[in-house]
């Protein structure tokens, strides 16, 4: 309740006087806590001054002097004195005297004080009396009483009343810090369901007041405004915000405040902030905590923070200690908890749950949890169960979940979606979501992409004297993009490129990449360049190796080498093995390469 010292009478009472003349209201009045003034009142208020009784009683009653604040509370308001009627009033509700206290503030309030107004609009809305509740705290909202204003507010939202907001914003124009915060908060809500623009302008209004609450003080008010500063990457400015409030006790704050310092690469810092907000009961920084300890290979730590989380009700810690046993073998407690968090409505767990009974052979039961997470927005889970209706045949339905998946981002789904647009012949469809995968750093996609726009492109254009002229095209930097990730056609394909062009030693470096990754093509390719080269025993090593992969024309080569060595049987040899690798051309000439070295072997 208000304790109040503004200098005036009451009015309408016929017990009290009416001033000679107005004074400054002083509704909320500051602690003067001189010992020398407090003496002086003392002495003109036995002398009969009710201005000087009243002060001194507001004195005393903040300082908790309940037996002493009370006789000249009481002599003030005797003598007319608001304030003194609305402090007595306070004074009795300590003691547990509320019905008396209302009386003294009904005075008050019908004498003008906003204060005791409020003061009898909260005791009425205690005791269930909505309709005057409303009455008493709607006068002193209307007399410009910030404290009247937010409990106006807080009743008529309560009720769902329109006019909540009004008073909310009054309140909180006034300098009433909670009535800042929550308006901030609806704002936040109202962003969610704006169009952009519209939003932005909530968003934006709302930082003012997160930034007016936290600067009296608000600690979740400064939470909020530091996580708003972080997702604009004002980090600096989060991290003041964010210590603010996790020193005024704030446990989601000092987690927050971890998680900036941890990416900031002060891990023990973040360990320090994380540690004391677990304590305080936050579920996160435990789990955060625990991530830490089994990074660092601490598992038994890890596994004790993961059940503080549990217990503070985050279900991330069961779906932890799930990835936990999992990682440690334990695939039977992984289990349990999986479910645990699964059942509880965590998404990933579920997920997780379905691959461990896939895992196990268990289609039938992995089938429900993978449609569970997918339904809860689990990409990976969407992508999953398009795994498993392909693995089926159910291409149909295997298709549906890729195609979820790709919209929300999903790399290796966009690719698959690329592939099935492909096979109908859907190009453009095929391209789409084929740039969606590539984009997104699929070196398959990537290499799909190349070879869908080569296959359109024009044939080179010819100089005017006769020499093809070499520009770059974007299927030419698609392939190079998955050769660089190590796509082995993509280099084969690369290399075939840079050799047209003349660009011999480029062709040798990616076909070289291509055959040590072990592509037989890349591999046969780099002999042929070896042997235009003149180093024909080290393109004999190369077609070696493509041939013992399966390359019949590599295979066709090495019965050719070693028949102009005159090592005819083992030319022979490499001829028999042609005849079997085909394809159909390799083996006719094979066949007759073969025909002739045994004939030249019988003669």
């Amino acid at each position: 309740m208000d304790v109040m010292g503004d200098k005036a009478t009451l009015f309408e009472s016929g017990r009290f006087v009416t001033p000679s003349g107005e004074e400054p209201s002083r509704d909320e009045m500051t602690d003067m806590g001189d010992a020398t003034e407090e003496v002086r009142l003392g002495l003109a208020a036995q002398s009969g001054d009710a201005e000087a009784a009243s002060v001194l009683g507001a004195i005393l009653l903040r300082r908790g002097d309940l037996d002493g604040a009370e006789p000249h509370l009481r002599a003030a308001t005797a003598a007319g004195d608001r304030a003194a009627a609305n402090n007595l009033g306070v004074l009795l509700h300590q003691r547990g005297y509320p019905e008396e206290a209302a009386g003294w503030w009904r005075i008050a309030a019908v004498a003008g004080s906003a204060a005791a107004g409020h003061a009898l609009g909260r005791y009425h809305r205690e005791r269930g009396d909505e309709p005057a509740a409303e009455y008493w705290l709607r006068q002193s909202a209307e007399q410009g009483h910030a404290l009247g204003a937010y409990a106006l507010a807080d009743l008529l939202e309560h009720r769902g009343d329109v006019g909540a907001e009004h008073w909310m914003r009054a309140a909180a124009e006034r300098g009433h810090r909670e009535a800042a915060y929550r308006l901030a908060r609806g704002l936040d809500r109202t962003a969610g369901r704006e169009e952009e623009g519209a939003a932005d302008n909530a968003v934006a209004e709302a930082e003012q007041w997160y930034r007016q609450a936290a600067a009296r003080g608000h600690r979740r008010a400064a939470l909020h405004l530091g996580a708003i500063l972080e997702r604009r990457g004002e980090l600096k400015e989060a991290g003041r915000w964010y210590l603010t409030s996790a020193k005024d006790g704030e446990p989601r704050a000092a987690c927050a405040l971890g998680f900036l310092l941890r990416d900031a690469g002060d891990t023990e810092s973040a360990a320090v902030w994380w540690l004391r907000a677990a304590q305080e009961g936050d579920g996160n920084a435990a789990n955060a905590l625990g991530a830490l300890h089994a990074e660092r290979g601490e598992t038994q730590t890890a596994e004790r923070w993961y059940r503080a989380a549990l217990d503070a009700g985050d279900d991330n810690g069961a779906y932890n200690l799930g990835l936990l046993c999992a990682e440690q073998g334990r695939t039977a407690q992984a289990e349990q908890w999986y479910r645990r968090a699964a059942y509880a409505g965590h998404r990933e767990a579920a997920n997780a749950l379905a691959i461990l009974l896939l895992q196990g052979s268990d289609t039938t039961g992995a089938e429900p949890w993978f449609s569970k997470a997918a339904e809860a927005g689990s990409v990976d889970a969407a992508f999953n169960l398009g795994i498993l209706y392909a693995g089926r045949g159910e291409e149909t339905m295997a298709l549906r979940w890729y195609e979820r998946a790709a919209a929300a981002g999903h790399t290796e789904a966009a690719l698959q979606v690329g592939i099935a647009r492909l096979r109908e012949g859907e190009e453009q469809q095929a391209e789409r979501h084929l740039r969606c995968a590539a984009g997104g750093g699929s070196a398959e996609a990537a290499y799909r992409l190349a070879t869908l726009l080569d296959a359109r492109r024009p044939p080179e254009p010819a100089h005017e004297l006769g020499e093809i002229v070499h520009e770059k095209t974007e299927c030419e930097e698609w392939y190079e993009r998955a050769a660089t990730q190590g796509h082995r056609r993509a280099q084969v394909r690369v290399g075939m490129l840079a050799a047209a062009r003349g660009d011999v030693v480029e062709a040798a470096r990616w076909y070289r990449a291509a055959a040590e990754a072990g592509s037989r093509n890349g591999a046969f390719n780099l002999g042929l360049l070896l042997a235009r080269e003149g180093s024909e025993p080290e393109a004999a090593v190369w077609w070696t190796r493509a041939a013992d992969a399966g390359h019949g024309r590599a295979a066709l080569r090495l019965a050719l080498v070693y028949a102009r060595r005159g090592e005819l049987a083992e030319g022979q040899r490499w001829a028999d093995r042609a005849v079997e690798l085909g394809p159909a051309e390799v083996s006719e000439r094979a066949g007759r390469l073969r025909d002739a070295l045994r004939e030249e072997l019988s003669a």
